[in-house]
This record gives structure tokens, sequence and C-alpha cells, in this order.
């Protein structure tokens, strides 16, 4: 079986990955993979913490994604010798203000309705966790399921794993898809090479809408949220843990990596494909993210970068069938592709093998916004989703 996999983030690699590994040829076809949101996320693997009054089907999904990752990161290692930084270090929540502090209560009430792995910090315990964060802050929250992985390493080791699994790599931009009414048979891309295939998988993120070739109703319907993120340098060991709050509002996370870099995130605009880093965003992730970790101005600053998410009407993603033959779609992840890479590139596979979408995948229906369609949305209408994760 011949496949196409348009994309070359996270999300398409390892669906290339394990396709190739069930004996498929596979081709990938982006002209410059990880440039875009997979290299400007910050690797939280957050289902704990990102959860906001959210629904079970996401949740769900999120959590069976987070079980995957050890497994799924030792593979990836022992496949390719790279190591993608996976460290169970959980992620500590701090309140700003009193008021913060009673809707961290609110939402650990519901975390433990779920049965998940979190529980309240006095003001004592939530600086006895973290030394470095600034005195005086009332309390907290402690997720010890959410852990982080480096999402430049994870699209390294990805890359390397499919070259090594014989994958073919195409330099150049899809821009139509080929066939008829009925079926998608293959990919033109923009050097006008046709490349056929039974199989085509479109994985290209917030730019999976501009790809000709189908009718407005089969148009994944994803949109542009642009993100920034900010790397500093410190000591190593500066955080044991990720950091996140809300200052004032303003949603902000620190993420250590092993080497004393500092990953700081996330703006969240709705601007377009408008790319260029806004000089605003940069001073209020700083500003916030040192209000609660004041030794962060004493960092040495390194990098900005932008990148688009591709958030879809309720914001969880679009997978599967694509409404013709031959055409899957895996898009639509929004702040999630990082967490949900191992159990997306597994359930594509199988749907790519197996012709049928699994449980998991159901509620996440790529046509359940399309005209004529009744399919329940995974999440509820006024679904109340954290302001800024980029990951």
């Amino acid at each position: 079986m011949r496949l196409i996999v348009i994309g070359g983030g996270v999300i398409g690699l390892s669906v290339a990955w394990r396709s190739a590994q069930h004996g498929l040829e596979v081709t990938v076809i982006d002209p410059a993979p990880g440039s875009g949101a997979s290299s400007t996320a910050a690797g939280m693997l957050a289902p704990v913490t990102e959860l906001h009054f959210e629904g079970r089907e996401l949740l769900t999904l999120d959590l069976e994604s987070a079980a995957r990752y050890p497994d799924f990161a030792a593979e990836l290692t022992e496949a390719t010798g790279i190591d993608i930084g996976f460290r169970r270090c959980g992620t500590v929540q701090a309140a700003w203000d009193a008021a913060d502090l009673a809707a961290l209560r609110q939402l650990h009430a519901f975390q433990v309705s779920l049965g998940l792995d979190a529980h309240m910090l006095t003001s004592r315990e939530l600086r006895e966790a973290e030394p470095a964060l600034a005195a005086g802050l009332p309390g907290g929250l402690w997720a010890g399921g959410d852990h982080q992985v480096d999402n430049r390493r994870l699209h390294a080791a990805l890359l390397e794993a499919v070259r090594r699994a014989g994958v073919t790599l195409v330099p150049h931009a899809a821009t139509e898809l080929i066939g008829d009414d009925e079926r998608v048979t293959g990919v033109v891309t923009d050097d006008g090479t046709r490349f056929e295939a039974d199989v085509t998988v479109l994985a290209a993120g917030t730019w999976s809408r501009r790809i000709g070739g189908l009718p407005d109703e089969l148009l994944p319907p994803v949109r542009p949220v642009k993100g920034q993120t900010l790397r500093l340098r410190a000591a190593a060991g500066l955080l044991r843990h990720v950091v996140r709050g809300a200052v004032k509002g303003h949603p902000v996370y620190v993420v250590p990596r092993d080497d004393g870099t500092l990953v700081v995130g996330a703006s969240s605009e709705e601007a377009g494909f408008d790319l260029r880093p806004r000089a605003g965003a940069v001073y209020e992730l700083l500003r916030d993210a040192a209000t609660l970790v004041p030794e962060l101005t004493e960092a040495e600053f390194v990098e900005v970068s932008t990148s688009l998410r591709p958030g879809s009407p309720d914001n969880a993603p679009l997978i599967g069938p694509g409404g013709r033959g031959g055409l899957i779609v895996a898009t639509g992840h929004y702040r999630n592709g990082i967490l949900l890479t191992p159990v997306t590139a597994d359930e594509v596979t199988r749907l790519i093998v197996d012709g049928t979408p699994g449980d998991l995948i159901r509620p996440f229906d790529p046509l359940r916004f399309a005209r004529g369609r009744t399919a329940r949305s995974p999440l509820p209408a006024t679904v109340s989703t954290t302001g800024g994760g980029t990951r």
C-alpha cells in the first residue's frame, strides 16, 4: 500500500513512522519539516492542568496519549539513539491571589471527580515544591501525572526514525489533492510533480485548509492561532517542575530543561497567518513569568519563536476519514499536538490498515461541522479553555 503524508510536523512524521513499521510504502511531503508549531511548542504533556471543564472524550484521548508516552519515548530513542527529553517532572500550578486560589479549588474538585491525580498545595507547600517561586503566593495545585518532552528533540528523532524506516521525504509543498468526486488518489506539489497513493493523510496543521482539490464542505475547518514562546537560559536546577500560573488573568508557564534552558509561553492571538513576533507579547510573557519566578530577570534571553496552532471550531482535533475514499485527516490539534502525538500515530495507522476508526477517535470526526452532519462535538458549545498553551 502506498501512503502519502502531507505535513512533516510531529503528527505527520509519527503517522509516517508507524505506517512504515506496518510495511506501507510511505512518502512525506513538506518543504521544511518541523518549521511550524512542532518547533515553537514547549513540550508540556499536561492532560490534568490543561483540563478546564472540557468534554470527557477529549480528556480520555489526552490521558490515553499521556499513558502511551513512556513506551513511545523509549521505542523512539531505541530506534534513533536520540533522547527526546521525556521527564516525569509533574506540574506546579501557582495561584497569584485569593481569587486565583478559589478558581484552582473549583478546578481541583472537578479533577478529583474524574479520578485525576491532583491535590491542593498550601502556601508553604508551594514554596517547598518550588523555592524559586515568589514569596507570598497563597497556594497552588500539584499534578503529578503531567510531564514534559523536549519537542525539538522529539521532532529530530521522528525525522531520523522515518529516514531509517525507508520513508521518502519530498522537500516541496503540496498544492492540490488529485482524484475525483469519490476518491483521492494522490497529490500535486508546487513544482508540478504528481504523486500517486492508495491513501493520503492530510496533516499539514493550520495550512491543511489551503491545499486545493476538495469542495468547501470537506476542507478541514482549521484556523491559525498565533503563539509565541521564549527561550531563556539560567543555572540548571532553578526549577524542579513545570510551573504554571496566571498573573492578573494572564496565563503563563515556564518549562525547565535539563541543560538550564527555560521555555516560557505562550501568547495566543487570532492574527491570521502573521508570523511576525510582537514586542508586546514578548514583554507580557517576560513580565508575568518573572512575577512568578523573580530570578528569571537574571536569565539570558536566547530566543523568541512564533508559530501557528491549528485550531478547530471547538478546539478539539480533527482525526478520521476525510469524506472521500483514500483521504484521512489528522489536524486541528491546537495546543495538544505534542501530547497527542503517540495516540494520533497509532489510531491513524490503525485506520489506514483496518479501514475503520477506533472508538478513541470517533468523537473527533473531521466532518462533524460539515453541512448536513449531526455528529456531536467532543466539547460542549461553551467550553472553557486556558489561554496560551503552545505544546
